[in-house]
C-alpha cells in the first residue's frame, strides 16, 4: 500500500511539474525561442525534491534548515503558480472558443496570460512571505454569564510551531506584543511545537524568550495535535523550563476569580503516550466554586461538544493560512476564526495563530496575538 501511494504521489508531482514546465516554456519561448521544456521541468523537479525533504527531514542542523527553507518556500510559490496557471488556461480556453466563433486571432493571448499569471505569483508570494513575518493584534470584549470577581485581560496565542521556518525569530515579536499589553493571564492554545522537538534550531534561546513573558497570574498551555509523538517528553521539559504551566485535561483556579482548564488534543500526531483525552465532565468533576470557566482546547471542531456556559479558546485552523484555504476551513468548522456562540451558551474564540505551518506564508490571514477583556 505504501509503495502504491508513493508511486501515485510521484506520478502526480511529475504531472504537475510537466504541466507547469509547459506553461513556463510558452512564456519564455515568446521572448527566447527554442528553450526546451526539459529545462524548467528539471528545475521544478529539483525544487520538488527539496519540498519532500523538508517534510521527511533526513538531515539535521543547519543543512536541514536550509533544505526546509527552500522546500517550504517553494510549496507556497508552487501552490499559487498552479492556481494562476490553471486560471490563465481556463481564460484562454474561453478565448479559443471565441476565436473559433468570431475569427479573431488570439495566438499571442496565451503567452500574455502566462506572463500576467507569473507576475501575479511573484506579487502574491512576496506579500505572503512578508505578511507572515508581521504580528497583528486582535481584541475581544466578553461578558461572561458567571462574572469573575475582577476584570481580567487574557492574552491568547496558538500555533507558534517552534521548529518551523521563521518560528524562532517570530517568537521575540510575539512576546513583545504580549508584554506591551501587560495581561493578567497568558494562554497558549496548543501547537507550540512543530511535531518534532529536534527541529528547533536553538531551544535554549526559545526557552529564555518565553521566560520573559510578563503576566500577573502566569502562563498556561494545552497540547495541540503537533505537540505530540516521540519527542513529547522533550516538549514537556521545554515547557517546564519556560515557566509555562501545562494543563493536560486538568484545571486551575486563578486568584479565586476564574477556572482555567486545558484539554488534551483530540487527534494528536503520534499520540500522547498513555495519556488519553477525557470527557469534559470528568475534567471539571468536583468543582464546587461558582466561577466562570475558560477552556483551552486546540481544535475548534470540539466546540459544539461543550454543553456548559464556558468560554473555549482555540486555534488550529490558521484561518486557512493562505487564500483560498480560508474557504476550506470555513466550510469544515462551525467557527474557523473569530467569535462564536452555540445553542448551549458556550462561547468560543478561535485565533488564526501566531505562526505558520508548512509554507512560511500568510495570504488572507495574519499571524496574531489575541487579547480578551473578560468584563464583569
Amino acid at each position: 500500500m505504501i509503495i502504491l501511494i508513493s508511486i501515485i504521489l510521484l506520478l502526480l508531482i511529475c504531472g504537475i511539474n510537466y504541466y507547469l514546465a509547459c506553461s513556463l516554456c510558452r512564456v519564455v519561448n515568446h521572448f527566447v525561442p527554442k528553450v526546451s521544456v526539459l529545462v524548467p521541468f528539471i528545475i521544478l523537479s529539483v525544487l520538488a525534491v527539496f519540498l519532500l525533504l523538508s517534510f521527511f527531514k533526513p538531515f539535521s542542523g543547519t543543512l536541514q534548515w536550509y533544505v526546509s527553507a527552500i522546500g517550504t518556500a517553494w510549496m507556497g510559490i508552487v501552490a499559487y503558480l498552479l492556481v494562476f496557471t490553471l486560471l490563465a488556461d481556463l481564460i484562454y480556453l474561453f478565448a479559443f472558443i471565441f476565436q473559433k466563433i468570431s475569427g479573431i486571432e488570439v495566438t499571442t493571448f496565451r503567452a500574455v496570460l502566462g506572463f500576467i499569471s507569473f507576475a501575479l505569483v511573484i506579487l502574491v508570494s512576496s506579500y505572503g512571505f512578508i505578511n507572515a513575518r508581521l504580528i497583528k493584534t486582535v481584541e475581544y470584549h466578553i461578558n461572561l454569564s458567571k462574572s469573575p470577581t475582577e476584570e481580567l485581560k487574557v492574552a491568547l496565542i496558538s500555533d507558534v510551531h517552534l521548529g518551523a521556518i521563521g518560528s524562532e525569530s517570530r517568537l521575540d515579536k510575539i512576546i513583545s506584543e504580549i508584554n506591551a499589553q501587560n495581561p493578567d493571564i497568558v494562554c497558549i492554545a496548543g501547537d507550540l511545537f512543530d511535531t518534532n522537538y529536534n527541529s528547533i534550531v536553538n531551544p535554549e534561546k526559545a526557552i529564555q524568550a518565553l521566560q520573559t513573558i510578563k503576566s500577573k497570574y502566569g502562563v498556561y498551555a494545552c497540547l495541540g495535535n503537533h505537540d505530540a509523538g516521540k519527542t513529547l517528553p522533550d516538549m514537556e521539559e521545554f515547557i517546564r523550563k519556560a515557566n509555562v504551566r501545562l494543563l493536560k485535561d486538568e484545571y486551575v483556579i486563578i486568584n479565586d476569580s476564574l477556572i482555567l482548564a486545558g484539554r488534551l488534543d483530540s487527534s494528536p500526531i503520534g499520540g500522547f503516550g498513555e495519556l488519553k483525552r477525557e470527557d469534559f465532565s470528568k475534567v471539571i468533576e468536583g468543582i464546587k466554586e461558582k466561577l466562570p470557566i475558560v477552556v483551552l482546547d486546540h481544535n475548534p471542531a470540539n466546540v459544539d461538544t461543550y454543553k456548559t456556559e464556558s468560554l473555549i479558546l482555540s486555534g488550529h485552523t490558521h484561518k486557512g493560512q493562505i487564500f483560498p484555504g480560508s474557504l476550506v476551513t470555513n466550510a469544515m468548522y462551525s467557527v474557523d476564526y473569530g467569535y462564536y456562540r452555540n445553542e448551549h451558551g458556550t462561547e468560543a474564540i478561535v485565533t488564526s495563530g501566531s505562526g505558520t505551518w508548512g509554507l512560511p506564508m500568510r495570504v488572507g490571514s495574519n499571524c496574531e496575538v489575541v487579547f480578551i477583556n473578560l468584563k464583569v
